[in-house]
C-alpha cells in the first residue's frame, strides 16, 4: 500500500527529505505521495520513514493503492534496480 498525506498536513517539510524513493514532493497546497514511487519505506527501512518524523501523524495508508508486501518489494526492486534485503528472522 502506498502512504499518503492528509490535509492536516503543516507543510513542515520534515517527511520529504526522509523518502528514500524520493516519493514526496509539494504539492499546490500540501505535500504529495507518489504512490507509483512509495514503497512504505520496504527495502530500505523497517518502518515507513515519513510516518517516523511526522509531527502531526496525517500520513495513513492510501485506500486507492492497496499492495502487498510482496507488491511493495517488486516496486523496491523495479525503483531501485536492486535485489530487497530480506530482514533479519523474516522467513
Amino acid at each position: 500500500m502506498a502512504l499518503w498525506i492528509t490535509d492536516e498536513c503543516i507543510n513542515c517539510d520534515v517527511c520529504e527529505p526522509e523518502c528514500p524513493n524520493e516519493a514526496i514532493s509539494m504539492g499546490e497546497e500540501i505535500y504529495e505521495i507518489d504512490p507509483h514511487r512509495c514503497t512504505e519505506c520496504v527495502g530500505h527501512f523497517s518502518e515507513p520513514q515519513c510516518v517516523q518524523v511526522c509531527p502531526v501523524s496525517c500520513i495513513p495508508v492510501n485506500p486507492h493503492h492497496v499492495e502487498t508486501r510482496e507488491q511493495l518489494v517488486l516496486k523496491y526492486e523495479r525503483l531501485t534496480g536492486r535485489p530487497a534485503q530480506v530482514p533479519t528472522g523474516a522467513a
